[in-house]
């Protein structure tokens, strides 16, 4: 049998590592060819590895959240069949520390028939939040719980066991003001740390300003459902987003200096021809930013579908990276729990984005007499260095004007 090495791929030009978000093995799993053995992610896009080989798994590269370099060792596998081209230990190249920890490789079986310790008394037991959260709950000591996990750590399992054969006490009596010293580390990681990462870096870098000006959308509605009367089951209903990036769109003719990008580090401002249009979605593993590209080349309907597929997509975790880069101006909502006013960050390093707010019926003072109207604020961030305050407002008018006479949205 040989040792086939799985070195971390070139997944795109300019990718130089990968953070490793999930292993779906472990040392001593038999792999067959095609499965999937590790998601990694590069500019928020979640990449499967697949395995090229049969085989047994005897080492892994790394740990959850670990940076790898492209090229460095992911995993090694004892290939069972033969004519499958391997390399021998002997040649794969050592990683440097920082980068690539030692291989962990599989645990030796435990003796047989050996019984799990418990923890000695006067010893706090090694169990994670959850653990101790459910023998809580359970009424169970962790003192006299058997624990299987390495260096004594008391697994779920080890629970599971304990109550089939002891039974479960009356857990205590429930109440909110009972003292609570529990708590949960968890690791920012994935998804999650490029997030933070982005935010930090827009934060750091953009000197943020925000505008929000309220707009009357009666009359948008109004059209919307008209629209959707009329080739809603033909064509799919619209919501609200695909006639607001239409406007984006208009206005961004006016305000070229809007639909741009700003290297600060060469000191360049790149002003966009084409709307790519950042639509902010939120996914169960936090926020993503997929790209309608070349928004002025789309209708409404189009573009409400390009957006729907988009969004679907970023919520399965199969966004690729061309459907996740490249924006040169980002819309954010929070749908209905939009609130009254928000402070959107910019996605770095664009230079606007702007946000929606939920549309809420108010009176308002319309020739002389209270009307109820639908009324939706707007609120935008602008990059300070290069988008003047003035320009900024008159950005937002622009929109303002085409949201509340929609249709200017169909005037060429």
């Amino acid at each position: 049998m040989a040792i086939h090495v799985i070195k971390m791929p070139d997944l795109g030009e300019g990718i130089a590592e990968v953070e490793l978000v999930a292993w779906h093995v472990k040392p001593g799993d038999r792999v067959s060819e095609d499965q999937v053995l590790a998601d990694v992610m590069t500019d928020k896009a979640t990449v499967e590895i697949p395995s090229p080989v049969v085989g047994q798994v005897l080492a892994l590269g790394g740990e959850v959240g670990q940076v790898l370099a492209v090229g460095a060792e992911l995993i090694r596998i004892e290939v069972e069949r033969e004519g499958v081209a391997s390399e021998p230990p002997a040649t794969v190249s050592k990683a440097p520390q920082e980068t690539a920890p030692a291989m962990s490789t599989a645990p030796a079986p435990a003796a047989p028939h050996a019984a799990p310790p418990t923890t000695p008394a006067g010893d706090k037991p090694i169990a994670s939040p959850a653990v101790r959260r459910r023998a809580w709950e359970l009424g169970i000591d962790l003192q006299k719980v058997a624990a299987s996990g390495a260096g004594g750590r008391i697994m779920q399992a080890d629970l599971d066991a304990h109550v089939a054969a002891h039974g479960v006490a009356m857990p205590p009596v429930a109440s909110g003001l009972a003292q609570r010293d529990d708590e949960e580390r968890v690791p920012v990681i994935g998804l999650r740390r490029r997030i933070a990462q982005k935010m930090q870096e827009s934060k750091r870098r953009i000197p943020h300003f925000t505008y929000v000006e309220e707009v009357d959308v009666t009359e948008l509605e109004a059209l919307r459902a008209r629209l959707n009367a009329k080739w809603g089951a033909q064509r799919g209903h619209l919501t609200l987003l695909p006639l607001l990036l239409r406007a984006v769109v208009l206005a961004v003719r006016e305000f070229p200096q809007i639909n741009a990008r700003f290297d600060d580090e060469a000191g360049v401002v790149t002003r966009h021809g084409a709307v790519h249009l950042g639509i902010a979605t939120q996914t169960g593993a936090g926020l993503m930013v997929p790209v309608l590209r070349h928004a002025e080349a789309h209708d409404l309907w189009s573009s409400a579908a390009e957006v729907a597929r988009l969004a679907q997509a970023a919520r399965a975790g199969k966004a690729t990276r061309d459907e996740l880069t490249g924006s040169t101006l980002t819309v954010t909502s929070l749908g209905a729990l939009g609130g009254i006013v928000s402070t959107p960050v910019i996605n770095h390093p664009e230079v606007a984005i702007v946000g929606i707010n939920r549309i809420v019926e108010r009176p308002v003072l319309r020739g002389g007499a209270v009307v109820a109207r639908q009324m939706m604020n707007l609120s935008s961030s602008f990059d300070h260095r290069v988008v003047d305050g003035a320009d900024a407002a008159r950005f937002v008018q622009a929109l303002r004007g085409y949201l509340e006479s929609p249709a200017m949205l169909f005037a060429e």
